[in-house]
């Protein structure tokens, strides 16, 4: 019986032939980094392509045992274990997984764990100076993308929530990088899907060719305050919802293509039911976190009464 084929070492391949991957150049720099692979498949892949790069790996859950060490989203507030070995290690930079590879957050130098609003914006920063393109991202992604775009002068749309959405639009666009603010960075020269090798990939490569640490890659991107919540419900009630929220806020511009998303100059804010969880969950962003906490609150107050 004949072998089938070596999709890992193809996929690993085809990350490090990308236009603006110099792996040479990378290896030179020889960093040290981190990698909390939450005990997920994915993490052989991320140790095999950091191992490429020539980086001194210090690798923390990256043994597929089948459970997970940590709560398997790679947000800050999950990353205590990798921030404190990216602090104790000197590392240049911390990679968290999720367990199947698709989502990628980062920490700097130090300890600091950033938003995993941050990584796509610091992928989609990378490539569009490389290539000027189309820009697509879903409805609760940050804004600071659409700021990116703008900075390059090039199309920007949103989809509703969902990888196949971004995927489509990206298709139907000829969007060049997109994803979604989750940590999914999906680059059109590889595939239209969230993608975390070629998100550690475009970190080291940005911050090689840039001579600039990951901090202050992410201190040079707009920035604003993110706030999220869920609520538990079995049965949502959309029709309520959105009536709720328009009465509250009738002045801004209105997106109902997935839940109700509210839109002015600087902030935004979205309620809308999850596709997989039971759950309504809440969005708001503005320049400040009391702004984005007043924006929360006065939607959860809304649909709530």
């Amino acid at each position: 019986m004949e072998a089938g084929p070596d999709v890992e070492t193809e996929h690993l391949e085809a990350v490090l032939a990308l236009p603006w991957i110099d792996a040479e150049r990378v290896r030179a720099r020889r960093w040290k980094v981190a990698l909390d692979g939450t005990g997920g498949a994915a993490s052989r892949l991320a140790l095999r392509l950091l191992e490429r790069l020539g980086c001194e790996v210090e690798p923390i859950h990256c043994e597929a045992t089948g459970s997970f060490p940590r709560p398997p989203e790679p947000r800050p507030e999950n990353l205590g274990d990798l921030s404190a070995l990216v602090a104790r290690s000197g590392a240049a930079a911390g990679f968290a997984l999720d367990p199947d590879g698709d989502r990628l957050s980062l920490v700097a130098a130090g300890g600091a764990a950033l938003s995993e609003e941050r990584t796509l914006a610091v992928a989609v920063d990378f490539v569009l100076a490389r290539r000027r393109g189309p820009v697509a991202v879903n409805l609760s992604t940050s804004r600071a993308v659409e700021d990116l775009a703008a900075r390059y002068g090039v199309p920007f749309e949103r989809s509703p929530v969902g990888e196949a959405h971004v995927a489509a639009l990206m298709r139907r666009t000829g969007a060049v990088v997109g994803g979604e603010g989750n940590g999914g960075v999906m680059v059109a020269a590889l595939h239209p899907m969230r993608d975390a090798a070629v998100g550690i990939a475009i970190v080291l490569q940005a911050m090689t060719d840039s001579g600039r640490s990951l901090a202050a890659l992410d201190g040079a991107i707009p920035s604003y305050a993110m706030r999220k919540k869920a609520l538990a419900a079995e049965t949502p009630d959309g029709e309520k919802i959105s009536r709720a929220l328009r009465e509250r806020f009738g002045e801004g511009r209105r997106d109902e293509r997935d839940g109700i998303r509210v839109e002015w100059e600087k902030s935004w804010v979205q309620v809308r039911a999850s596709n997989t969880e039971p759950v309504v969950r809440l969005l708001a962003e503005a320049p400040t976190i009391g702004e984005a906490e007043e924006l929360l609150g006065t939607a959860e107050r809304a649909i709530l009464s």
